[in-house]
């Protein structure tokens, strides 16, 4: 899977938070300033040709809807981010991130609490 640009990445936020729209509704969700209307039509563009997105006409325009779920491309992004600077390994990225971000016992547990009841709920 290719990577994105912090651009396209996010654009694909929105798209992924609104599911489907055309490039007007994709920019009604983005904070002020808004970006320019042919900005993000050249990066929805993009995005199609990075197979990342397609779309339907609809009347006069298109609709635009991803192609590649939000769960999949963190899952990729991420592995990316471990193998790059974590030396592959899970343990060290968590490890750093425990240590960078100050976390206690207690919000180890929390989490802990939570990755066993995803993997209870999927057996």
């Amino acid at each position: 899977m290719k990577q994105l640009t912090k651009a396209e990445e996010e654009v694909m936020q929105f798209l992924w938070q609104l599911n489907e729209g055309n490039v007007a509704a994709i920019i009604e969700q983005m904070p002020e300033p808004k970006p320019a209307y042919n900005t993000i039509s050249t990066i929805i563009r993009i995005l199609e040709n990075k197979e990342f997105v397609s779309h339907r006409k609809e009347g006069k325009g298109y609709i635009y809807f991803p192609l590649v779920k939000k769960e999949e491309y963190s899952n990729q992004s991420l592995n990316k981010l471990m193998n790059n600077y974590f030396n592959g390994s899970f343990r060290n990225m968590v490890s750093f991130f425990v240590k960078k971000n100050d976390m206690n016992m207690k919000d180890l547990e929390t989490i802990l609490q939570e990755i066993n009841k995803d993997d209870s709920s999927n057996s």
